[in-house]
């Protein structure tokens, strides 16, 4: 007869199955965090990073897509989930199409073929170089929460100054406080006068006789013949500057058809005169840049900055958005193709010389190396155009004389500054002394 066990702990067979239960314990454990880990490694992938994304989608994508508006392709805009939701489509149908979206098409997908239609036929650029990893960053920035419109804030009741005080309530404090000094005023006059009647106080009321100024200026010769000549100078000298100032539309600012802010344009992003004007290089006139170049820009610009827009309707009353979208009617565009319809810009010229004067852009610009700005002043800061400089005969003389021509790295003065130097024994040949106050120059 077998001994019992004094406890539990003595029993082999419990043993045994403690030591197989741990075991299966830990295995199972151990299973768990490989498939945990997994599974949070594969879900932080697939949310990706949208700085990067947004790093990415600027890269390759914003050529043809906006977030929230089509472009040459359709808004971005929580793309994933809309494919998910409206046509049950997943990452895997995604990578395929953005790394070839042509193959895709040529399978026969029927949503692939249906974009491709809609879209005028237009095939996607192809993308096999993005990453599933890229991929996922590009998805998790597009979607992103759609930022909040910045709005200029509007006073209600008047402006407010920084303190919050509003300016019309300054304004009635001022005609108020004005309107307690006159009855101050009224009510001292009426005590005044109380005052003298009680202490029979005459109060006189009208001045003694004289002689009026104006009859003694008549009787004084020599006053009247020096104010004669000064007047005649005087109105000599203003007929003169009118009469010089006919045809002379200094500061002149026409209001466009098409608000085109060269502030903006030139100054914020910095676009060279010469991508624009780009025949003042090569021939007489600058040239009014067509609407195509125009275009190549605002195809994928639709609408400027939040801060941009409040800050033109604010300080300069403009819609930007709105002058683009005049830009798009005149083009015929409609955010994903042309329509076809176009219509013409007629701007207003505001830059002009008298038909006896000849002038030469590329000679200027090209040759001479001169800056737009000599010419038409601060272009940059300019957000509406006008005529800096008043373009008269007088103005373009002093230049000549006051210019000295640009010799260095200019094969086409070289031989001719030469001669010319030793002529007038100085090393720095300004435009007249080459010729330039000559009337064949600028006269036909």
């Amino acid at each position: 007869m077998k001994k019992p066990y004094q406890s539990l702990e003595d029993n082999p067979t419990y043993n045994m199955k403690q030591v197989i239960y741990c075991s299966l314990t830990s295995k199972i454990f151990s299973l768990c965090l490989v498939l945990l880990l997994s599974f949070s490694t594969s879900l932080i992938a697939q949310e990706g990073d949208p700085v990067n994304g947004k790093s990415l989608f600027n890269s390759n994508c914003a050529a043809c897509h906006k977030l929230d508006k089509p472009m040459t392709g359709p808004a971005l805009r929580n793309v994933e989930a809309r494919l998910a939701d409206e046509q049950g489509l997943d990452r895997a149908w995604l990578n395929a199409w953005i790394r070839n979206s042509s193959s895709l098409i040529k399978s026969g997908d029927a949503y692939a073929v249906k974009i491709y239609n809609e879209y005028n036929q237009t095939a996607m650029t192809a993308f096999p170089q993005l990453s599933d990893q890229d991929i996922s960053d590009m998805l998790a920035y597009t979607a992103a929460p759609a930022p909040e419109p910045v709005v200029a804030p509007v006073p209600v009741g008047g402006s407010v100054q920084e303190g919050g005080v509003s300016n019309d309530l300054i304004l009635g404090a001022l005609a108020l406080l004005f309107a307690l000094l006159a009855m101050a005023l009224v009510l001292v006059n009426r005590t005044l006068n109380r005052f003298a009647e009680a202490k029979d106080i005459k109060v006189v009321t009208e001045q003694e006789k004289r002689t009026p100024l104006w009859k003694a200026f008549a009787q004084n010769q020599f006053l009247v013949l020096v104010t004669a000549i000064i007047f005649l100078l005087a109105s000599g000298y203003f007929v003169y500057g009118y009469f010089m100032q006919v045809g002379v539309d200094q500061g002149y600012e026409p209001v466009q058809p098409i608000h085109y802010s060269h502030r903006i344009h030139a100054g914020d992003n910095g676009i060279d005169c010469k991508y624009c004007h780009s025949s003042a290089r090569v021939s007489k006139t600058s040239g009014i840049p067509s609407l195509n170049v125009c275009m190549n820009c605002h195809k994928s610009i639709s609408e400027v900055a939040p801060e941009t827009l409040a800050e033109g309707m604010d300080e300069y009353s403009v819609d930007y958005n709105g002058e683009i979208q005049k830009l798009y009617d005149a083009v015929g565009w409609d955010g994903t193709g042309y329509t076809g319809e176009s219509k013409p810009v007629k701007w207003i010229r505001i830059h002009n010389l008298p038909d006896f004067a000849y002038f030469n852009h590329s000679q200027h610009v090209e040759v001479g190396g001169i800056e737009c700005q000599t010419c038409h002043g601060p272009v940059e800061e300019m957000e509406i155009m006008y005529q800096h400089s008043p373009l008269t005969m007088g103005w373009c003389i002093n230049c000549h004389r006051e210019t000295n021509v640009k010799v260095k790295d200019n094969d086409y003065y070289t031989k001719i500054h030469e001669e010319l130097s030793k002529k007038y024994g100085v090393d720095q040949l300004t435009v007249a002394q080459m010729g330039g106050l000559e009337c064949g120059k600028c006269h036909y």
